[in-house]
């Protein structure tokens, strides 16, 4: 009956074929002939390995690379494990394959959309406590008692979050008035702060990290679907479609999770609108990877918010059909802010399984509905409402029936632990204890292997006690060889290659080089000689631009101001600079957000404090208190 009423409703299109179904026959005939020459390359009865499912290459296109536990290198995998896991079978593996002319046709979809309008539209919100040894109770702001019969009396949850401070009437309201204000403050680390501040409002920021970060999720419902307005919409996602760059896998996700099954859909190259939209009226669910790369606003809200976490920002956003689920529940390896734009969507959040759950180094594979237990928190979540969840924590999310759903999801913390600082720091460690200290190259005993393996644990020998004491006491030496600062510097060098390029208000491009008036005019340029003196005033863009490492082929400054809106694009920037002016950076770092006079800076001549501040002005890590000129 489902399916006549499907073929009754939808308009007769003798001949047409769905991107969906397209995709699908022709995906269906290629996984065929994998197949077939998988099982007539490999010798009968020979076990095919199995493929262990690292990190992806989000930010998290398609199937994941199997990964080993290195920093990806592309956007799309930057972004895919921080968000969404994708299908987890071995790839020796072929997918189970459905008849080409049936696969998600017209009426198939309709039916998909039927058992979803079954559901009950309104899903009460709930919150189970969580076992204690895994995590604390889960976050609800409440909202005071509203009148009856309007819709904050029909939906519980918080009183609007207050404004952070007070922003000047002039700057208007949504996330663009919100980063005008945040332009007025001359501080770049109390820019970020503010902008985290907004971000879990009406929660301070230290309750947050108190209480939930890293240990609970958290639901603030606001009632004010305004909050987000400007950041990202639907009207954005249509327009970085038909700017032409959007390519399927590196940019788009097409997905779907029915019965059980996670799908991607991705053809090959650009993802064109009408292909795209055809998808999405076919049910599917479409993620839009590093949205950054499209969206000036959203590249602007997360080069301001990188620097509070001190970790890279990164983003998604998920445009799912009403009715429709586009992944299957998982946990991710990153913390998830998932700002709901428009429309609604139903969420369940579960607890970590097991402790080593518990802020994982990787996102997991797809889970089935029977490994999941009782959710902690479950909700819907409404335009302008918050909800955040640790990595760890399992979750999904779905559509309800009578609307479609549109959020971006905001992640830091990916391989940002002790563990991933010890990575960096225990083998330089042990590599300066082996040049220093003659003990660490004194040899092993020559019956050691007489007496020590799993096989003689059980083993009580003097000889096995003695060999025992004598790792520990290395180990514990290796503390005072441990070169922290530097290892710190390391990770520090790996997040400015990570992190976004600044993003300038006005003031700032007349006080930079990315405002010098420098062109060609009259037949020849002009305005090109940038004539700093011992008289100008200067101090850095933002205090995160740069960072002091001092490696072996000499003192680098690496910097964030020539970095790609694109994960990775472009190659750690840096300047090798001599060491007497080692001084001069670390007395600008500490003068921020102060302005200097270069006569100020400790060089030794004044040509050497001139010739250092043009050198980094060119490169737009300073800025000028006054245009160096008046146009």
């Amino acid at each position: 009956m489902a399916a006549s009423r499907a073929k009754e409703e939808q308009p007769k299109r003798p001949g047409r074929l769905s991107a969906l179904s397209v995709y699908r026959q022709v995906e269906g005939a290629q996984r065929l002939e994998r197949r077939r020459r998988r099982e007539t390359s490999l010798p009968a009865r020979r076990k095919r390995a199995k493929v262990r499912r690292g990190r992806g290459g989000a930010g998290s296109s398609g199937p994941q690379p199997d990964a080993s536990p290195q920093l990806p290198l592309s956007a799309a995998a930057a972004h895919r494990s921080r968000m969404e896991r994708d299908e987890a079978r071995p790839k020796s593996i072929p997918e189970p394959e459905a008849p080409p002319q049936l696969a998600h046709s017209a009426a198939a979809s309709h039916n998909h959309v039927e058992r979803a309008k079954s559901r009950p539209k309104s899903i009460p919100e709930r919150e189970v406590p969580p076992q204690p040894s895994t995590a604390a109770a889960p976050g609800r702001v409440e909202r005071p008692k509203t009148p009856a019969g309007s819709r904050e009396g029909k939906r519980q949850g918080s009183p609007a979050a207050k404004p952070v401070r007070q922003r000047p009437a002039g700057e208007g309201g949504g996330v663009a008035g919100l980063l005008r204000w945040l332009g007025r403050l001359e501080d770049s680390r109390q820019r970020a702060a503010e902008l985290f501040r907004w971000l879990v409002a009406p929660v301070a920021p230290e309750e947050f990290l108190g209480r939930y970060w890293e240990r609970a999720p958290l639901l603030v419902r606001r009632d004010d679907p305004g909050y987000y307005a400007g950041l990202f919409s639907t009207a954005d996602f249509d327009a970085a479609l038909r700017g032409g760059e959007v390519h399927f896998g590196t940019h788009l996700d097409v997905t779907s999770y029915a019965d059980g099954m996670r799908e991607t859909h991705n053809p090959s190259g650009r993802a064109l609108p009408a292909v795209v939209w055809d998808f999405y009226r076919n049910g599917c669910s479409l993620r839009l990877l590093s949205p950054q790369a499209f969206s000036p606003t959203v590249w602007h809200f997360l080069s301001i918010l990188q620097e509070h976490f001190s970790s890279m920002a990164g983003a998604n956003t998920y445009l799912t059909p009403p009715g429709m689920q586009g992944f299957a529940p998982h946990y991710d390896d990153i913390e998830a802010f998932v700002l709901q734009l428009e429309g609604k969507k139903h969420w369940r959040v579960y607890k970590p399984r097991t402790d080593a759950e518990v802020l994982p180094q990787f996102s997991s594979a797809n889970l089935t509905q029977a490994e999941l237990g009782e959710p902690v928190l479950e909700t819907v979540l409404e335009a302008g409402d918050l909800l955040y969840f640790p990595r760890g924590f399992i979750h999904q999310g779905d559509c309800l029936p009578d609307m479609h759903s549109l959020h971006i999801t905001v992640s830091s913390y990916q391989r940002n632990s002790w563990g991933d600082l010890l990575e960096k720091l225990l083998p330089a460690a042990l590599q300066m204890a082996l040049e220093e200290d003659v003990e660490y190259r004194q040899g092993l005993p020559m019956d050691y292997l007489g007496y020590m393996g799993v096989a003689n644990s059980d083993t009580v020998d003097v000889r096995r006690t003695a060999f025992m004491e004598k790792v520990q006491n290395l180990i514990k030496k290796l503390v005072d060889y441990a070169p922290i600062d530097a290892a710190v510097d390391q990770r520090a060098k790996s997040f400015l290659h990570d992190c976004l390029p600044p993003v300038l208000t006005e003031s700032e491009k007349a006080q930079s080089v990315y405002g010098f008036p420098a062109r060609w005019q009259d037949g020849g340029p002009c305005n090109v000689d940038i004539l700093i003196t011992k008289d100008t005033e200067v101090r850095l863009l933002r205090h995160g631009i740069v960072r002091l490492c001092n490696e072996e082929a000499g003192v680098m400054l690496y910097y964030t101001t020539e970095n790609s809106r694109v994960y990775h694009k472009e190659e750690s920037k840096f300047l090798e600079i001599d060491p007497e002016y080692t001084d001069s950076i670390e007395f600008l770092l500490s003068s921020y957000p102060n302005h200097v006079r270069v006569d100020t800076l400790p060089c030794e001549t004044l040509e050497d404090k001139i010739s250092l501040a043009t050198l980094l002005f060119e490169k737009g890590i300073l800025t000028t208190k006054k245009p160096l000129v008046q146009v």
